[in-house]
């Protein structure tokens, strides 16, 4: 354990290593964090994130694991506290878009079970587990919390990539269930729901949904970048708001506003 635990907090970030991961990951060691990440490949961008946090100030835990599988939770979860002695946020940011976009007449188990297992029921478990071990600790403990990241998508209806749609709707619902759940031992849980962002994850799309935010698709006429989601997470985990729990927090250049 790290003697700095007793004045730094720990979090964990799935899928950490680029991305929308590393952006939150930055942010939170520089909000005072010391960072367990999580993500399924320990590669030259697992190694430069965690030389980047390390140059923010932040001690840094890596595991290598797969959140689809199960055994891969209470790894995590031991992994924090025998580094950090503590955990204060966990942030679900792991997840996979679809293979390849197409008819929803043509989405298989296979792809249905891939995308489900990752994106809803390993987010939904590693929750649990964490949230076993937070009760645990008593409800001393103040600002603890829990994000999870869902997408603008758990309501925009996109018919050719609907298994995603259906994983980032149920991790709407699971949000607001560990809520319920947690708040009173004063563990809160947000949704997170990133729309357009500039990521490896969108760069299939970038040409086709650039031309449309030109052309007014968003308020906001820009893409979102990584850091905008991570300055949301960042305030949330910063326990400065303590009487909110259960909200979903949409960082979408106002895509999701109804309009006429």
């Amino acid at each position: 354990m790290s003697d700095r635990s007793v004045s730094r907090r720990a979090a964990i970030v799935t899928g950490g290593r680029r991305g929308i991961g590393r952006a939150i990951a930055y942010a939170l060691a520089e909000g005072g964090f010391d960072l367990l990440v999580n993500d399924i490949r320990e590669d030259e961008l697992a190694v430069e994130t965690v030389a980047g946090l390390q140059a923010r100030g932040a001690e840094v835990e890596f595991v290598c694991g797969d959140i689809a599988q199960h055994d891969t939770h209470q790894r995590i979860v031991d992994a924090v506290y025998d580094r950090f002695g503590r955990l204060d946020a966990l942030v679900n940011n792991a997840g996979v878009q679809v293979r390849k976009r197409g008819d929803l007449l043509d989405v298989t188990p296979e792809r249905f079970d891939e995308v489900l297992n990752i994106n809803l029921r390993g987010t939904f478990f590693l929750t649990q587990t964490v949230a076993r071990r937070m009760l645990a600790d008593g409800s001393g403990e103040s600002g603890r919390s829990i994000v999870v990241l869902s997408s603008s998508n758990a309501h925009l209806v996109s018919a050719e990539k609907g298994e995603y749609c259906i994983s980032k709707c149920g991790l709407s619902m699971m949000a607001k269930l560990f809520a319920l759940r947690l708040a009173r031992a004063g563990i809160s849980v947000y949704e997170i729901q990133p729309g357009l962002i500039r990521t490896d994850m969108t760069a299939e799309v970038r040409e086709m949904y650039g031309a449309m935010i030109e052309q007014g698709l968003s308020p906001v006429p820009r893409w979102g970048e990584p850091e905008d989601v991570a300055r949301a997470v960042a305030t949330l985990v910063s326990g400065l708001i303590p009487f909110a729990t259960g909200n979903a927090i949409s960082i979408d250049g106002g895509l999701m506003i109804p309009r006429l």
